[in-house]
């Protein structure tokens, strides 16, 4: 039957070299094409292929009866052609999206390549690599939680994004400098698919700043304009770094965030249920998730630099509610937390233990040295 042979000759295509992952984020399970583009795509991919039917139209490699025209496209075409067709321009800090990441972001990387060819015409990537933008976000305010429109601008030649509480306002309400910046989209925790939280560091303690804007090609520009101008600042600071060196040094994702109880420096207090995040070496811990300040940091080091974490507490521990201790042993102290499950306990153990494996850089050296952490 022809139906039996087209689907033969797409198992062949699918096992070409290329063809095994998606096209779009790399998972390993491409089950769906695109009959149109020529890809081969995963499932999650294949749903966000279905909101632009005017370029992609998407089948299952399993499922559903193929021609003999869709195989010949798909023996045409396929990932490896199609990569070098649409990501021909794709500029070095430009995120690439993983089938981990945000619907947002891969929605938007399908967009680009697909629907506004941004990687086969340089003038497209305009919003993004021009050095500066400014624009208009929602933005949470510190006290009340409400968010506010507010004015942003950010500025290569200036080494910063500020933002403005007046639309006419002469003097920015905050000025964040390019070389502490960090952005990383965070939907579930801000309350909406386009929350981007942006950090900075402010007399080495951070701020926390939640924004978002209605719509959603604008927010991702945001982010790879940040990206733009890390990666440019980071290319005057390390002038013999490469591009592969560079980039994971852009925006960074949190290691963990989660809810564990705590107590203070003499470890006779009571233990309080705070909001921790796991930012490379710094452990943040807050009131509220979307505070704008740490109420204290901690720094995590090495083990060679005598940083060790243990499961459990000193047995002469009072004051907690969650059975599930970690010990982290510092230099100077001890720190004290309970978790809530023996599932939580694990994953932040396992996090903590990674960044102590991992020996100090030089620079990490002088964050330690100066480092303020409220007990």
């Amino acid at each position: 039957m022809e139906s039996e042979r087209n689907k033969r000759l797409l198992q062949d295509v699918l096992a070409r070299p290329g063809n095994d992952v998606c096209a779009d984020c790399g998972n390993a399970e491409p089950d769906w094409a695109s009959v149109t583009l020529g890809v081969f795509v995963c499932q999650g991919c294949s749903l966000l292929h279905r909101g632009i039917p005017h370029i992609s139209r998407v089948k299952s490699v399993q499922q559903e009866i193929w021609d003999a025209s869709e195989v010949e496209l798909m023996a045409a075409m396929g990932n490896e052609p199609a990569k070098a067709k649409y990501e021909q321009k794709v500029p070095a800090f430009y995120y690439r999206p993983k089938h981990t990441d945000c619907k947002l972001l891969r929605e938007q990387w399908i967009r680009a390549r697909y629907e506004r060819n941004e990687f086969e015409f340089i003038e497209k990537q305009e919003p993004y690599s021009a050095g500066y933008r400014e624009g208009f976000l929602w933005k949470r305010g510190r006290d009340n939680g409400q968010f506010l429109s507010r004015k942003f601008i950010l500025s290569e030649r200036e080494g910063a994004l500020k933002y403005f509480n007046k639309q006419d306002a002469r003097d920015p309400k905050a000025v964040m400098k390019i070389e502490t910046l960090n952005a990383t989209f965070q939907p579930a925790k801000i309350g909406n698919p386009y929350g981007l939280q942006i950090t900075y560091l402010r007399d080495n303690s951070t701020r926390n700043i939640f924004v978002y804007h209605s719509d959603s090609k604008e927010m991702v520009d945001w982010f790879n304009a940040i990206r733009a101008a890390r990666f440019h600042y980071l290319q005057v600071a390390f002038p013999g770094a490469s591009d592969e060196e560079l980039v994971p040094k852009l925006t960074r994702s949190f290691m963990k965030e989660g809810f564990m109880e705590k107590t203070g420096p003499k470890h006779t207090e009571g233990f309080k249920k705070r909001w921790f995040t796991m930012d490379d070496r710094r452990l943040m811990y807050f009131k509220d998730p979307l505070d704008a300040y740490a109420r204290g940091e901690v720094f995590i080091g090495s083990k060679e630099n005598s940083y060790t974490v243990l499961p459990g507490l000193p047995p002469s521990t009072q004051g907690y509610h969650w059975n599930h201790g970690i010990t982290i042993v510092t230099p100077d102290r001890k720190f004290l937390f309970a978790c809530e499950t023996e599932a939580e306990q694990r994953d932040w153990i396992a996090a903590f233990q990674r960044v102590i494996n991992r020996p100090m850089r030089p620079q990490e050296y002088a964050v330690e040295a100066h480092f303020k952490h409220k007990p």
